[in-house]
């Protein structure tokens, strides 16, 4: 048993990962909703996932002030967000043109029986004030990300200037090497999680394959295949920037994947975070750029879940039988980029997303109920776009810096 231990944890991440997609398909296939017993240990993953992102971003954070200057922050975080709002709104273009091209839900109708209870969208204004949090301790507990990112920040100025004076020089240094200490305990503890990561994603795999099933998949097919089409244009025009401005694919994909199936499988971007964190440390990047940038992009960059938005749209109107005019994707463009702001952070974002873009345009709530039932296999798609967006923006940014 110790040897075949040892050999699990010197064996690649990727290909534990891999072993353990393959295991959990299979699974599930044989067992079908009999693997629902293996929950638990995929819900352990998200719970040790979820368990390690406050100190992971806070401590992150809080060191990478302190290794870069006031300056060069703003310059980083003004190109963190003109990115995040450009790709969303060029995600949901090349969503609506590929829907367009193969048109998915002809054929279909509504059979007047789907019913979908919108939930609230909180709107930017809301999101935007919810960066300042009333209350610390509230936004840890409720897992405020742009919260707990505002503190970080707040708090590593604020150690950055008591180092920089003479008067509380030594208490400065003193704090930023325990809060350091602290920085590499969180990454020793998140490395012993990576290892239990191709285990939790064998469980959820299987779960999702034994309660989806084929006849799902078949029911809604045209339209799953056509926004894993868009997903995987946006994907190759990912790999394009990547080469323009000479950061190398092959070494973005080799650190990016783990994280990449990590959001396939738990459709959770802020659940991934610890392990996109980590795909950015290993790939060299600003310290202090990616401590800001990937949090922030787990909250309100979502260009899979954009492709998600044009793709729905166009697959409700062909449903309908009333094709989108120019001027409803231009409408769906703003709408859907304004959107994923304002449901940054909120459960079932996705669907919310779909809700709010098709009330603006007059498309039926009853198409919205029609796609909760693939709810989940679109999501996975969708996910692991929105982290791979994160992490090659802030690859791109990293070299832009390197040049200033």
């Amino acid at each position: 048993m110790k040897k075949l231990w040892n050999q699990y944890i010197e064996a690649s991440l990727i290909k534990k990962i891999t072993v353990a997609l393959i295991l959990g398909i299979l699974t599930g296939l044989v067992f079908g909703k009999d693997a629902a017993v293996l929950a638990p240990f995929g819900d352990l993953l998200l719970r040790l996932l979820k368990f390690i992102i406050i100190p992971l971003i806070l401590f992150t954070l809080i060191v990478g002030v302190n290794q870069t200057n006031i300056g060069s922050l703003g310059r980083m975080g003004g190109k963190v967000f003109l990115y995040y709002l450009a790709t969303s709104a060029f995600a949901i273009l090349i969503g609506a043109a590929i829907a367009s091209l193969f048109k998915p839900g002809q054929g279909l109708s509504l059979s007047g029986n789907e019913s979908f209870d919108v939930p609230e969208n909180p709107g930017v204004t809301s999101v935007l004030l919810n960066i300042v949090p009333d209350n610390i301790v509230v936004a840890f507990t409720e897992m405020n990300l742009l919260g707990i990112i505002f503190t970080a920040i707040v708090f590593g100025i604020a150690i950055a200037y008591l180092r920089s004076t003479k008067a509380y020089q030594g208490l400065g240094e003193q704090l930023y090497n325990v809060i350091d200490a602290l920085n590499e305990t969180t990454m020793t503890v998140m490395k012993g999680i990576l290892q239990y990561v191709p285990i939790g994603i064998f469980a959820i795999i299987a779960e999702i394959v034994g309660s989806q099933g084929a006849d799902t998949l078949l029911s809604l097919g045209n339209f799953i295949v056509v926004l894993y089409v868009a997903l995987l244009v946006q994907l190759g025009i990912y790999i394009a920037v990547l080469a323009f401005t000479k950061n190398s694919p092959a070494s973005f994909f080799r650190e990016a994947r783990t994280a990449m199936v990590t959001a396939f499988v738990t459709q959770s971007s802020s659940g991934t975070l610890p392990v996109t964190l980590n795909a950015a440390k290993n790939l060299g990047l600003n310290k202090s750029l990616y401590g800001f940038s990937l949090p922030l992009g787990a909250t309100i960059n979502m260009d899979g879940a954009a492709i998600r938005i044009a793709v729905s749209a166009v697959f409700a109107a062909n449903v309908i039988g009333e094709p989108l005019s120019f001027v409803s994707i231009l409408q769906i463009v703003i709408v859907g980029t304004l959107a994923s702001v304002g449901t940054a952070g909120v459960p079932g974002a996705g669907i919310i997303m779909i809700a709010t873009v098709f009330s603006q345009v007059g498309l039926p709530m009853e198409a919205v109920a029609l796609l909760t039932a693939v709810d989940v296999l679109v999501g996975m798609g969708a996910t692991a776009l929105n982290v791979t967006g994160d992490l090659v923006g802030t690859s791109i940014i990293n070299k832009s810096e390197k040049k200033e």
